[in-house]
């Protein structure tokens, strides 16, 4: 059983990397589905994991105050605006898959915005 959770914690974070540098695919709920995996199959992991300088302070604040800071809030949602901004202007994506972006984008930026904003040091 460690076994599969250490898998799912390494394919989870390496969703939460992947998500650090796609606007569109989240972060922070692989970021603590990872952590949940390693705590249970690998102290070590779990540990690094918490000491990183990209994931520590998010799992902290998430940890303590089930939220996130306003400076990741506003990276999220400039990030969803360019990238959709850019997608719609770009004339080689098709319509109904401009829609769908858009689609998403809301979802995303839903789900940000009702996240709890992590105020103070």
């Amino acid at each position: 059983m460690k076994l599969i959770e250490l898998t799912l914690g390494g394919l989870f974070l390496g969703l939460a990397i992947l998500g650090a540098f796609l606007p569109l695919l989240p972060t922070t709920p692989f970021l603590l589905l990872a952590s949940f995996f390693f705590v249970r199959s690998s102290p070590r992991m779990a540990d690094w994991l918490e000491r990183s300088p990209l994931f520590g302070p998010l799992l902290s604040d998430w940890r303590q105050q089930r939220g996130v800071r306003l400076h990741v809030k506003l990276t999220a949602v400039g990030a969803i605006a360019v990238v959709v901004g850019w997608s719609l202007y770009d004339d080689r994506l098709q319509p109904g898959l401009k829609w769908l972006l858009c689609v998403l984008a809301g979802i995303g930026l839903f789900v940000v915005l009702r996240l709890k904003t992590v105020r103070g040091a």
